[in-house]
């Protein structure tokens, strides 16, 4: 119960009882070596890489109304608490959304947290967002609320951790965390593709809590995500210009289109029921000089002709994202820059987007 009080705003430490959350039943000694991320070092016999995302934080919704109150502000239904396997007690649900201004075009992007409800407690959800966005995101929320019965608060209690498996392959093949922890944590796999593994919410050290795993380079987990096609915060998604559906918000399964009303829900739907999406995001690898400074966000691309095929968003080192036009990137592409002339590039489909789209 420390736990529990502690992720709904009360500020017990770490010396209660231990506890935790898991989707799966897994051994308790044994951890299958499987997953997608390349980048431990497997002579130390790491098995997972444990990212501390300090550019991501948390806030808290909880109260009566909290349920409705998300249901008329998101693109997507809420991740509600359900059985865990082989478990008694409910587990922790992760979920996939976007805030969109009455245009429809994004604020901000989160991964919410559904937590169990027990007796006596309020329904409480955590969003984790942007850090750069919080204070946005907050006031969003508290413009919205009216009578609401909500309580919209910072949660800094807790740190968000990615954990992404060693080697290539099924990033979700095993469960990284330890039966019984020391903190209280949550873990759940990231919604948005099994290629980016799990997320773990934890007072405590991530690596500490994940057998055979090791703190890894955050340049290392952009680098994956990008390769992955994955956008994250608001380099990648600016707040009030990018449109969900380009930022394919549907691959990453973080909208319904059969829920109830939102805001900015009218230009979405439209754009989904007509079918045409000309232009998306897009994963891009430099295969040239890029510029110490890097691309500038905004940089027009261009074909081999000098047409326009869209623009650079963001990126890190020789890996990127690109909104283009779906019917330019089989072709040779390019950047101009001030300091280098031209740097090419190359524009992939990720393997886990849906068939019809590769």
């Amino acid at each position: 119960m420390a736990a529990a009080a502690l992720l709904r705003g009360a500020a017990p430490g770490c010396g209660g009882p231990a506890w935790s959350w898991r989707l799966r039943a897994a051994p308790r000694r044994h951890l299958a070596h499987s997953g997608c991320c390349q980048d431990a070092d497997s002579a130390s016999g790491a098995t997972w890489a444990c990212f501390l995302l300090g550019e991501r934080a948390l806030v808290r919704v909880r109260g009566p109304d909290s349920a409705p109150f998300l249901l008329g502000l998101l693109t997507n239904e809420l991740p509600l608490p359900g059985p865990a396997v082989g478990e008694a007690s409910t587990s922790a649900r992760a979920g996939y959304a976007h805030f969109l201004n009455v245009q429809g075009r994004t604020l901000y992007d989160v991964i919410l947290y559904g937590l169990p409800e027990r007796p006596g407690e309020q329904p409480t959800f955590l969003l984790e967002c942007d850090s750069s966005a919080r204070c946005a995101l907050q006031t969003h929320l508290l413009l919205h609320k009216i009578r609401r019965k909500v309580t919209v608060e910072p949660c800094p209690e807790l740190r968000v951790w990615a954990v992404l498996p060693r080697a290539p392959g099924d990033a979700g093949g095993a469960v990284p965390l330890r039966t019984k922890a020391e903190c209280a944590a949550i873990l759940t796999r990231d919604p948005r593709t099994a290629c980016m593994g799990w997320r773990l919410l934890s007072q405590g050290e991530g690596s500490a809590l994940v057998p055979g795993g090791r703190l890894g380079d955050l340049q290392d987990y952009h680098r994956h995500r990008y390769k992955q096609g994955v956008p994250e915060g608001v380099h990648d998604l600016p707040p009030g210009v990018a449109l969900p559906l380009e930022s394919n918000l549907a691959f990453m399964n973080g909208i319904s289109f059969t829920k109830g009303c939102y805001i900015g829900q009218e230009l979405t739907a439209r754009t989904h029921h007509m079918g045409v999406i000309r232009k998306r995001l897009f994963p891009v690898q430099f295969s040239g000089a890029v510029p110490g400074g890097g691309i500038a966000p905004g940089a027009p691309v261009l074909t081999e002709a000098g047409q326009a095929a869209g623009k650079y968003r963001a990126g890190l080192g020789d890996v990127g994202l690109a909104l283009l036009r779906s019917e330019k990137i089989k072709g040779p592409l390019h950047i101009r820059t001030s300091e280098s002339g031209l740097v090419a590039l190359t524009a992939s489909v990720p393997d886990w987007w849906p068939t019809a789209t590769k």
